[in-house]
């Protein structure tokens, strides 16, 4: 069986525009995928690897901030991306950091600037975890009645109150979002009905060495629906409104996660901050008159990881080999899912859908034909890209995966089969 007939599609500038929006223009020229007029291909020594793009990260944060009020800061959630010279440029931008282990506030309390908040959430947290936020003044997120016993044990131990704030799981999910993380059953967080009674023993809890700082709200992430997201925002200050007419609790510190989400497949469209930006200030406002109502100001930020970095990343990978497999042409690539596991499908995803893959040195040129992509793993998980439309490629050619900034290179499985890992690079 001959290949089908070649298709005309879009060009690699076209999916760069269409897929990161107000950021694209990051990533230079017409003719190549580039940062400061130097082709990736020329700046990196060899394939695979994880390139990621300081001016991208810059852009990234400004354009969040032109958006949001002044009352709303933003935090990083270092899950997002860990690799330790973005950690180190990402302080310089934002307000804070979001850690999900031990590890992870290691690395930000070496890089955080002064004045800059850090917390810790997730649920099955370690004593060396509550020890650590405890001596180092670092905010817990709790996720249970009983977290909250183990911190005040350890309170006792170390001899100094825990900054502590309770994650909430609410009666409501993150509409849209690619991943739930509030409403039903969860492992994460106080279900929203137990909170009431919680805030009405704050004084309980400080005596045995817990100082209730504020709240953790997160209902979901990976969300390109502002409706939605608006609706959430707003549904989560009904709640924080209800409990400060109810128990007279105002939180000094609160943290949200929005769920702005960022697009990674066909018919994705990045979020627009500017539809946004009224449902922001509208949380401001809410927020500032909490606040006025006990004479304080909230320190209230936004809990980002994706949304900041996601754009700034590329996975760079090349064509080894070009073959014809009973009609399909297949292109197979030295990077496969050890270094990108998401790519493939195998992280979170239901069906595998095709991520946005450009020809590094050839982005004026449109699409002409529709490949599969393989890695050089011995498993048929190991997938790039299905029916994808690039130029016509050969051996040597290279791809670069758009959107790799997150929940890449440190989500992945990079010691199955032996292979070398992808080297990082910050640029």
């Amino acid at each position: 069986m001959t290949p089908p007939d070649p298709k005309p599609g879009a060009t690699g500038c076209e999916v760069l525009a269409q897929t990161l929006g107000p950021l694209a223009d990051c990533w230079g020229s017409e003719q190549a995928l580039s940062i400061d007029g130097q082709p990736l291909s020329a700046r990196i020594p060899h394939t695979p690897a994880f390139l990621y793009n300081r001016r991208c990260l810059d852009r990234a944060v400004t354009h969040l901030r032109d958006h949001l009020p002044a009352e709303l800061g933003i935090h990083y959630a270092i899950k997002a991306n860990p690799f330790a010279p973005l950690v180190r440029h990402m302080a310089g931008l934002i307000d804070g950091f979001d850690c999900a282990s031990l590890a992870e506030m290691q690395l930000a309390q070496g890089m955080a600037q002064p004045g800059q908040q850090l917390s810790i959430a997730g649920p099955a947290k370690s004593r060396a975890e509550h020890r650590f936020a405890i001596e180092q003044g670092i905010t817990i997120n709790a996720e249970s009645t009983g977290e909250i016993e183990r911190i005040a044990a350890a309170a006792q131990t170390v001899g100094c109150q825990a900054r502590v704030a309770l994650r909430v799981n609410p009666p409501f999910g993150l509409k849209g979002s690619g991943m739930h993380m509030g409403g039903g059953a969860r492992p994460f967080g106080i279900d929203s009905e137990a909170i009431p009674a919680l805030l009405e023993r704050r004084h309980q809890l400080a005596e045995a060495g817990i100082d209730l700082v504020g709240l953790h709200l997160f209902a979901g992430s990976q969300s390109l629906d502002s409706d939605a997201i608006g609706k959430a925002l707003d549904a989560w200050m009904d709640l924080l409104e209800q409990w400060q007419l109810t128990t007279a609790f105002t939180p000094r510190e609160l943290i949200v996660g929005p769920g702005l989400g960022v697009a990674y497949h066909p018919g994705d469209r990045p979020l627009d901050l500017a539809q946004l930006a009224p449902t922001f200030s509208r949380l401001g406002n809410r927020i500032r008159a909490l606040g006025e109502r006990e004479g304080i100001r909230i320190d209230a930020r936004l809990e980002l990881g994706r949304f900041l970095v996601a754009g700034a990343g590329v996975y760079l990978t090349r064509v080894v080999d070009r073959k014809i497999s009973r009609g399909t042409t297949y292109l197979l690539c030295d990077g496969g899912m050890h270094h990108h596991l998401a790519l493939s499908g195998n992280l979170g995803a239901v069906l595998r859908r095709n991520w946005p893959l450009v020809a590094v040195d050839r982005m004026d040129e449109p699409a002409t034909e529709e490949v599969d992509l393989a890695g050089p793993l011995c498993t048929p998980l190991d997938v790039l890209g299905k029916s994808q439309a690039l130029p016509s490629l050969a051996p040597g050619d290279w791809v670069a995966i758009l959107q790799s900034g997150a929940y890449a290179a440190s989500a992945s499985p990079s010691g199955f089969l032996s292979r070398d890992t992808a080297i990082e690079y910050l640029i």
